[in-house]
């Protein structure tokens, strides 16, 4: 048994653990309204929203993960129109400047972001799910997920336990598989080999901030999918920042695998001179911020929606690693996961929710 298994803190039994509150976790959760006093989410972070990040700087705010999301399934577009119709999201763009004097293109399809920055949407959704009677842990660090006589048992790396019968993981796939091999669980041959041949691409993303004003083009950002460093975008035109002008710039896969492990000193310099030509009419930043995602995207996926484990008490792998991508892609991993969840839960009284009753904010607040 592993050595992380010798604290043992009071436990507590939901009926569902979901590991993460990202948009999968809280999703799976707000599909789930009349089952909520039986899911705990726990998640690492000190808010919930994974990649729905926002962080203050400067006065300002910046979204330095997801920057929008779309919505072109109709499960996820339910919910989007209930969110805009309840003022948290808001149309950023149809489509974005690549940098030159050309207006960007329309695709007809929206590009959503969120009043007050991305994780305000995350929040929002954590309050819903906390008034409906789901308990939400967050600066949760788990060391090792076990097997029970019934079902699973999880340990925090300061002693915390908490046990359920069914267990959710929507952390990327390798986070999750080091937690169950930690606690000695091994998984069905074909399971493994399915989970191991998901992978992923990293991240670097610098926010920085200036004491003027830009003009990049219009709304705000721009995408260059060849570049180094293909993404650009000003918060304060984006309408989420008023107070300051903070920008994000993510890099590609190539520029983010190469730099990941340096230094921020070294990672902002080669941020500098790949920005330099766009932005060389302008003085230098006064402070720039540096964020790594480790698994930012998924460049090999699972094709369903999400794996639930052969000879294991319920378990259930999740994320935008399976189905598709992105925000949308891993929201509607979570809108499969709570069907599964609803069918072993309560199949004789499955959740209806009238489509003007989505989701409700309980206060209705947007910061970030």
């Amino acid at each position: 048994m592993s050595k992380a298994h010798s604290k043992v803190a009071h436990p507590t039994d939901p009926g569902v653990l979901i590991v993460g509150a990202g948009i999968t976790g809280l999703m799976t959760a707000t599909a789930l309204p009349t089952l909520a006093h039986r899911l705990s989410l726990v998640d690492k972070g000190k808010s919930v929203g994974g990649r729905l990040a926002t962080r203050r700087m400067a006065g300002g705010r910046a979204d330095h993960g997801a920057q929008f999301f779309t919505a072109r399934s109709a499960a996820f577009s339910a919910y989007v129109e209930n969110w805009q119709r309840d003022g948290l999201l808001f149309t950023w763009s149809n489509g974005w400047s690549d940098g030159s004097l050309a207006a960007a293109p329309n695709d007809g399809h929206a590009r959503y972001a969120v009043h007050g920055g991305m994780n305000a949407l995350a929040k929002q959704l954590a309050a819903t799910i906390s008034a409906s009677g789901a308990a939400v842990h967050t600066g949760v660090r788990l060391q090792a997920i076990s097997r029970t006589a019934d079902g699973w048992w999880a340990c925090s790396v300061d002693g915390r336990v908490y046990t359920a019968q069914i267990l959710v993981l929507t952390a990327p796939v390798p986070q999750s598989l080091a937690l169950l091999a930690e606690g000695d669980v091994v998984l069905d041959v074909d399971d493994a080999e399915r989970l191991g041949r998901i992978a992923y691409a990293p991240s670097l993303c610098a926010l920085l901030h200036f004491d003027v004003e830009l003009d990049l083009p219009a709304p705000g950002a721009f995408q260059r999918p060849d570049a180094l460093v293909p993404w650009l975008a000003d918060n304060r035109r984006k309408g989420i920042s008023p107070e300051s002008t903070v920008l994000t710039a993510h890099a590609s896969a190539a520029f983010s695998h190469r730099h990941f492990d340096d230094a921020d000193d070294l990672i902002i310099h080669a941020f500098l001179g790949e920005l330099a030509p766009l932005l060389n009419k302008v003085p230098a930043p006064v402070e720039v911020q540096i964020k790594r995602w480790r698994y930012a995207l998924p460049t090999t996926l699972d094709a369903a929606p999400f794996l639930r484990a052969a000879n294991l008490p319920p378990l259930f792998f999740g994320g935008d690693a399976f189905g598709a991508p992105r925000v949308e892609g891993a929201a509607l991993s979570g809108l499969a996961i709570a069907d599964a969840l609803r069918a072993i839960m309560a199949p004789a009284a499955p959740d209806i929710v009238p489509d003007n009753e989505l989701v409700r904010p309980v206060n209705a607040r947007h910061d970030a």
